[in-house]
C-alpha cells in the first residue's frame, strides 16, 4: 500500500471520524497506529512520521511530545471554536480559491458554501487555487475565482489562517467572487 493511500486514510480520520479524535481535533498517535495496521499490519510510529513530514501540504500537526496528531484543516467534525490551530485574522485584500466549470453555476448563485467542511478554504496565490481547481478536473475545466476578501472583512466577515496557510471562512456570497482564470 502507497505512502499517499495511507495519507488519505489517515487525514479522513482526522478530519471526518468523530470517534478519532476529541473537540479539539486532536487523536491518539497509539489509536491511529493501530487503526492503520488493520490495514496495513507493519504501520508503525515510524511510519506515520515519514508520512507527515512528506506531505506537502502540511496537513498534520502533532503535540509537542509527539503523542496526539490533528489534521490541519479540512474538517466536517464539529470542533470547539479555537482548535486545530486556527488564528483569527484580518486577510489580505484579495483570496483565490480554486474549483471546476461545472461548479461555476451554482457558485455564482450562492456562493461559496463549506459543503461536507465546517469552512470555505482560500489560497493566498493564484498558483496554489489552480492546483486545488486541477483536483476537481471531472466535473469541467479549472477554474480560479478571487476573492474580495479585504471587503469582506471590513464587511463583517471573520477569516482564519491555520498553521499551514489556508485561509478559512464560514462562508463567501456571489457578490465577493469574480472569475479569473478559466482553463479551456
Amino acid at each position: 500500500m502507497t505512502k499517499t493511500k495511507l495519507s488519505r486514510r489517515i487525514s479522513y480520520m482526522l478530519r471526518h471520524d468523530p470517534d478519532s479524535i476529541d473537540e479539539n481535533g486532536w487523536a491518539d498517535v497509539s489509536y491511529i497506529v493501530g487503526r492503520m495496521r488493520e490495514m496495513l499490519r507493519s504501520f508503525d510510529e515510524k511510519l506515520l512520521e515519514e508520512i507527515v513530514a512528506e506531505d506537502e501540504k502540511g496537513r498534520y500537526s502533532y503535540n509537542e511530545d509527539k503523542t496526539k496528531i490533528r489534521a490541519n484543516q479540512g474538517h466536517s467534525v464539529p470542533l470547539a471554536a479555537d482548535a486545530v490551530g486556527m488564528e483569527k485574522t484580518d486577510p489580505p485584500e484579495f483570496l483565490y480559491h480554486g474549483t471546476a466549470g461545472g461548479f461555476m453555476e451554482s457558485i455564482l448563485q450562492e456562493g461559496l458554501k463549506p459543503q461536507n467542511r465546517n469552512f470555505v478554504h482560500l489560497s493566498g496565490n493564484m498558483e496554489t487555487a489552480k492546483k486545488v481547481g486541477a483536483r476537481h478536473r471531472k466535473h469541467g475545466n479549472t477554474v480560479v475565482l478571487l476573492i474580495e476578501s479585504g471587503r469582506m472583512a471590513a464587511d463583517g466577515y471573520t477569516f482564519w489562517l491555520t498553521v499551514n496557510h489556508v485561509w478559512q471562512v464560514e462562508h463567501v456570497p456571489p457578490e465577493y467572487i469574480s472569475v479569473v482564470q478559466w482553463e479551456v
